[in-house]
């Protein structure tokens, strides 16, 4: 079941390229490159979805000082046949560099996916390889359904899981000092609650 999905999410075979991608007329929906496969993702993200990242956008904004926070969609270039759009995304201020009018060109120092039913496979499984792949030091995972925040830390060429936050518990990161927060401030939303219960 999983592999039909993947062939039906596969727009294009052979070798796709940014500069291809970049030149294809806009029909409304969002695409990303895994290792030269042009595949389209989800359909727009829930209501749920977007509550819960709004507040984990506004949760990160005490980093702004020293990091540039930007949010889907925005492409991240990774390499020419690579080019994916997380959900958030973190540069140091000092790497300012790789932020082009065109997006994020080179490895951000934070991603984060908020899970969606979906995209589960996709965001554990091959957005995780191909952001190891590319180097990016910390990647999140947020579970709605379980209501967690999994950190996980680049430890060679593979990610390592270092912490599985939940409930009251604060989200911290050595790699991010300026981070502080407790998971339960992603799902206290009046309106998120409310959504959750129906779900």
């Amino acid at each position: 079941m999983a592999d039909k999905k993947k062939d039906k999410d596969r727009v294009q075979e052979g070798q796709v390229t940014y500069e291809a991608y970049a030149g294809m007329p806009d029909d409304g929906r969002r695409y990303e490159i895994f290792d030269g496969v042009l595949e389209m993702m989800s359909p727009g993200p829930s209501t749920i979805h977007q509550l819960v990242h709004a507040r984990l956008f506004n949760a990160m904004q005490k980093c702004s000082s020293d990091y540039v926070i930007l949010y889907a969609p925005l492409d991240v270039i990774l390499s020419r046949t690579n080019v994916v759009q997380p959900d958030l995304i973190m540069v140091h201020r000092s790497r300012l560099d790789i932020v082009t009018v065109r997006g994020i060109e080179g490895a951000p120092d934070l991603v984060v996916e908020v899970l969606s039913p979906g995209s589960r496979s996709r965001d554990k499984v091959r957005k995780m390889n191909i952001y190891a792949k590319h180097q990016i030091p910390e990647y999140w995972i947020v579970d709605v359904q379980s209501r967690t925040l999994e950190r996980h830390v680049l430890a060679g060429d593979r990610y390592e899981l270092r912490d599985l936050f939940e409930g009251e518990d604060t989200v911290t990161s050595e790699k991010l000092p300026c981070v502080s927060f407790a998971v339960s401030e992603l799902f206290n939303d009046a309106s998120l609650q409310k959504l959750l219960t129906l779900n």
